[in-house]
């Protein structure tokens, strides 16, 4: 409801209360108006001073009274000598009324005057009649529709469960401002030397300034609260189209084991290289699948894969094959680009991607977490079962007997021939630093 205050000087100023709103709550708005302190003012009804514990309703004040105003000269109480911190109080208090006040207290007083009422809980008591009573007001729709669009589409779209659900959410949202203002208030005139109430003007200053650069992200940075797809693009492996999902977070390019049986690529399982992915929790390595063709775009390429025990992720393209091939993710484009930029294959949007993969991105993240994912590859240990007791199929450690000048030379001679460094030491381990072994071992992989 509105209602008119009528100060000393004869200045008019005009207030959207809450029927149920607290004389010193409308005490508080007239100080950011008049810059007259809340101790300072005396606020009268037909003649009779009102306090500041009571209710609006309950002293008679009503849709388009008038209440008037004294100044009265009234030694202050304890206030924080930080005049900021005041500022800062205040301001967060009417900020968040400003946006979640409005709208809730137009409704409430609408429903007031035409005799519609609401449950303890926020709902109404006649929805149907609340629903007709906006729907014949013109300007209460175009004030919901600019305030408050999800209310006003429920009421337009005669949804009454929603409408009231969103009604409980608005009362329950104007419970828990009071709370807060009741709160902000009461700090304002906290004791200064008081070490509690210290910590509570540092904790509210300090959520004032996460609300602005909360505010300031939503003007200036919507997307960041949009949800990120994902970097999907067609492929074939084995001539099998798939949809696979670019990780240059991932160590190594992985395949679950029924999407290799669909390829027709399990028979070539390699399970000497059978072990246990542990990083954001763990996963059996099946396997390893030394070279197959992918199609990208309409060029063939050698590829290799790790076989995941893992049935929620189906192919993952990683970083060693992302450098292999020499491929650049390009965001501005918008395209993958394979071997220098002799094939450019587009971003799939959200519409082209299946639903389940979708939900399916967290395990296909933890699967490559487990392989050596950037947040985890310092941690993360791959053991096989049938190396030799200390060597890694990805990880960080190695055995110590085969650290040294010696095995990093012979790590060096076999990167000159081609192969990837993580290859390298696979195949060196395997053959406990035989080099030639090591070599033959890749060319013939």
């Amino acid at each position: 409801m509105k209602i008119t205050v009528m100060t000393a000087d004869e200045q008019f100023i005009t207030l959207d209360v809450d029927p149920d709103e607290s004389v010193e709550n409308v005490k508080a708005l007239l100080e950011v108006e008049t810059s007259v302190s809340l101790q300072q003012q005396q606020l009268l009804f037909n003649g009779k001073e009102i306090r500041n514990a009571e209710r609006l309703r309950s002293v008679g004040v009503g849709d388009g009274d008038l209440v008037m105003m004294m100044r009265v000269s009234q030694s202050q109480p304890p206030r924080c000598d930080c005049e900021s911190t005041g500022t800062i109080l205040r301001s967060l208090k009417f900020e968040k009324e400003r946006v979640h006040g409005d709208i809730i207290a137009t409704v409430i007083a609408s429903a007031t005057t035409n005799d519609l009422n609401f449950n303890p809980d926020g709902s109404a008591i006649n929805p149907g009649a609340f629903q007709e009573h906006f729907k014949r007001s013109t300007d209460l729709m175009a004030q919901l529709l600019q305030n408050d669009p999800q209310l006003a589409q429920a009421i337009l779209g005669n949804d009454l469960d929603r409408m009231q659900n969103l009604l409980r959410e608005r009362h329950q949202q104007r419970l828990e401002l009071r709370r807060q203002q009741e709160e902000e208030l009461a700090l304002m005139y906290a004791d200064p030397f008081d070490v509690e109430s210290q910590r509570k003007i540092e904790a509210a200053i300090r959520q004032k300034g996460i609300d602005e650069n909360w505010a300031a992200a939503l003007e200036h940075n919507p997307e960041a609260f949009a949800r990120v797809v994902m970097l999907y693009v067609d492929m074939e492996v084995n001539g099998v189209p798939l949809k696979a999902f670019v990780d240059s977070g991932a160590q190594s390019t992985i395949i679950s084991k029924s999407c290799a049986e669909r390829c027709g690529l399990l028979r070539l399982l390699d399970r000497r290289f059978k072990g246990i992915a542990h990083g954001v929790g763990q996963s059996e390595i099946l396997g390893r699948i030394h070279v197959a063709p992918i199609k990208i775009g309409n060029i063939f390429y050698p590829c290799s894969f790790m076989v995941l025990d893992a049935p929620n992720m189906e192919f993952l393209f990683g970083l060693d094959m992302l450098r292999k091939h020499q491929c650049i993710i390009d965001l501005k484009e918008n395209v993958l680009r394979v071997g220098g930029g002799e094939v450019s294959v587009p971003f799939l949007q959200e519409k082209d991607i299946p639903s389940h993969f979708l939900d399916e991105e967290r395990y296909s993240k933890q699967a490559s977490q487990g392989l050596g994912s950037a947040p985890e590859s310092s941690g993360a240990t791959v053991k096989n079962e049938n190396l030799p007791s200390g060597s890694l199929v990805s990880g960080t450690t190695h055995n110590s007997n085969t650290q040294g000048a010696d095995f990093e030379s012979k790590i060096a001679k076999l990167v000159e021939l081609g192969f990837d460094r993580g290859a390298a030491i696979q195949a060196l381990n395997l053959f406990n630093g035989n080099e030639e072994q090591a070599a033959g071992y890749l060319f013939g992989g």
